[in-house]
């Protein structure tokens, strides 16, 4: 008589270099758990290992945006579930205690009781591409206003011979004026020790705003590929059309309703209610990042 194939659930706990791996039967039974590499070799182990044990009907994985990235990948490429588990709250490990075991453990649980989890993103298409590009524009944004900003703080309290060279002028021509000074003088004066810096964060302004450009070009090209009507929708333009893709993800039928959506962006209600007293409050969680520089818009 042939031996049926159990059915098997796995839990993760994801760490930079190592991970912890629990294995349980569809009962609860803890069967193993190992720890493991966080590298190639690794999660080819981990994929060996669990499918010996049985039918593999869910993985629970924390961390599947960020040290469990690359795991999940190869689970689901492998075409394993693959589902992301939030971390236990601080009740649970109170009584419960703390190690990577039993995080590992409780992981698989809270598939098996379909519990504090979620359909994570699939990190694997032109999403990602936008959202590795959107992390370069952020950081090159927010250092071009810190250096417009040090440059008007300096003037404020620069030599008169160097605030009064530029003291009408606007950003723009205040830049450009800025980069074309050739500041001449020993470095001991703190009227040419100013100029110099002023010049120097000036052409700092102008590298990060070409970076800028280039990165809105290579957006714009992966959503003319990828999303080509999303742009014909008024007011929507490269900056909200990016963030719109990467707050939805590579996966978006993940989303099936509105409600769901809704909780995604953070704009979901959630009850408030205690007593005689009868109220929603707007949900705190999701992606309800500013889709405008100057955070005129919130999703």
């Amino acid at each position: 008589m042939a031996t049926e194939i159990p059915n098997i659930i796995v839990g993760v706990d994801t760490h930079s270099d190592t991970l912890y791996v629990a294995i349980i039967d569809d009962h609860g039974k803890h069967l193993a758990a190992e720890e493991f590499l966080a590298a190639g070799s690794g999660y080819r182990n981990v994929l060996a290992v669990i499918t010996h044990f049985g039918l593999v009907i869910g993985v629970g994985v924390e961390g599947t945006g960020s040290y469990g990235a690359e795991l999940s990948r190869v689970l689901r490429t492998a075409g394993l579930p693959v589902h992301e588990v939030n971390r236990p709250n601080r009740q649970a490990r109170r009584l419960r205690g703390k190690s990577d075991p039993l995080d590992a453990y409780q992981a698989a649980e809270s598939v098996l009781a379909e519990r504090g989890i979620s359909t994570p993103k699939t990190k694997d298409g032109p999403v990602e591409c936008l959202r590795v590009l959107r992390a370069a524009r952020s950081s090159a944004m927010k250092a071009r206003t810190i250096s417009i900003n040090q440059i008007k703080g300096i003037l404020v309290s620069a030599p008169e011979h160097v605030r009064s060279r530029f003291r009408a002028l606007r950003s723009a021509q205040l830049i450009l004026a800025l980069e074309r000074s050739r500041p001449v003088g020993n470095l001991t004066d703190p009227g040419t020790a100013t100029a110099l810096t002023l010049k120097k964060l000036a052409a700092r302004y102008q590298f990060l705003e070409r970076e800028i450009l280039d990165t809105d070009k290579a957006l714009a090209e992966i959503l003319r590929d990828s999303a080509p009507l999303l742009r014909d929708v008024p007011g929507v333009g490269i900056e909200v059309a990016s963030q719109l893709l990467v707050t939805v993800g590579d996966n978006p039928e993940r989303i099936a309703t509105e409600a769901q959506f809704a909780a995604l962006v953070g704009v979901a209600p959630i009850p408030a209610s205690s007593g005689k007293t009868s109220r929603h409050r707007l949900s705190r969680g999701g992606d309800r990042v500013s889709i405008s520089p100057a955070g005129g818009h919130r999703y």
